[in-house]
């Protein structure tokens, strides 16, 4: 089963609660409304549920379960900013 990308979906979870203070401050802007069920909208598409509620639970707990991956994993594979201050920064022979 395909699952989907955790940025996305903290994205759209972050932005869904976003339109939903707004709907609440003013829940008779057309606008503001419309585009918050497009948010809950994808939201149920990309979690596979039927309504915006079973969505945003899938989702939390899809966040939940998922453990963070590093940007900058430890170890000698590591990937992260190039060694400018070392010696093979500064024109030395790499062994």
């Amino acid at each position: 089963m395909l699952l989907p990308d955790r940025h996305l979906v903290a994205d759209l979870l972050g932005r869904y609660r976003a339109w939903e203070r707004l709907v609440l401050a003013d829940p008779l802007d057309e606008t503001t409304r419309g585009r918050f069920e497009d948010v809950a909208y994808t939201l149920c598409v990309l979690m596979g549920r039927r309504t915006a509620r079973e969505a945003i639970w899938q989702a939390e707990a899809y966040l939940r379960r998922i453990r963070p991956v590093p940007v900058f994993p430890d170890g000698e594979n590591a990937v992260g900013p190039s060694d400018a201050n070392t010696s093979i920064g500064r024109g030395a022979r790499r062994n």
